[in-house]
């Protein structure tokens, strides 16, 4: 005799549909849906060629070198004489900016005489420089002034000599010293002749 199809038997089936579908999804995981492609996620380990970026390696400093000498040994009075008999010490000389300033700031030393008639003034700086700044002021003074070798004979002295608003400035390398002569008379080469020659017989 046939089961009969009462509501109690209905819902049985229904019940037994539900696990049999049940039963059929319990393969699939949340976010993975059947055909999906993975998308593969970025990497943070850098390519093979990427490189940390460069740290400049910082340039050696020279310590400067000190050199001292009274003004009456750099230019004894007999030569100034010599060169102009008008010219004697400026007890209040204060080195002028450029080249002589710079001879200061590389602790050397710098002397003025005056002419007690007009009043100019000759400068004389001397200082002794080490190797990079040396070779640094030499290729400025050969770039800005003209070469004058009756100052000496290169490569054992350096010569060079500019006249710029008015004032002449002769530059002299010999050694680890730099020499710097400048003034108002100074308005060509040979006129500083003298005093350069005199300087570099003095120096120690």
């Amino acid at each position: 005799m046939p089961r009969p199809n009462t509501p109690a038997t209905r819902l049985a089936a229904v019940a037994l549909a539900a696990l049999a579908t049940t039963a059929a999804l319990s393969g699939c995981t949340p976010g993975s849906a059947p055909g999906a492609t993975d998308v593969p996620t970025a990497s943070a380990t850098p390519s093979p060629g990427a490189s940390a970026t460069a740290v400049p390696t910082p340039e050696p400093t020279e310590e400067p070198i000190a050199f001292e000498i009274a003004c009456d040994a750099l230019l004894t009075p007999d030569q100034v004489y010599e060169f102009n008999p008008n010219f004697g010490t400026a007890p209040d000389y204060a080195p002028s900016d450029g080249a002589v300033r710079e001879v200061v700031d590389a602790e050397g030393t710098a002397c003025g005489w005056s002419n007690q008639t007009s009043g100019e003034v000759i400068e004389v700086g001397v200082a002794t420089l080490p190797p990079t700044a040396f070779d640094l002021h030499v290729g400025q003074a050969a770039m800005s002034s003209n070469p004058v070798p009756t100052y000496g004979t290169p490569p054992d002295v350096e010569g060079f000599f500019l006249l710029s608003g008015g004032v002449g400035q002769a530059q002299v390398f010999t050694g680890e010293q730099w020499i710097v002569v400048q003034s108002e008379v100074l308005v060509e080469p040979g006129d500083a002749q003298q005093l350069v020659a005199a300087v570099l017989a003095n120096l120690p």
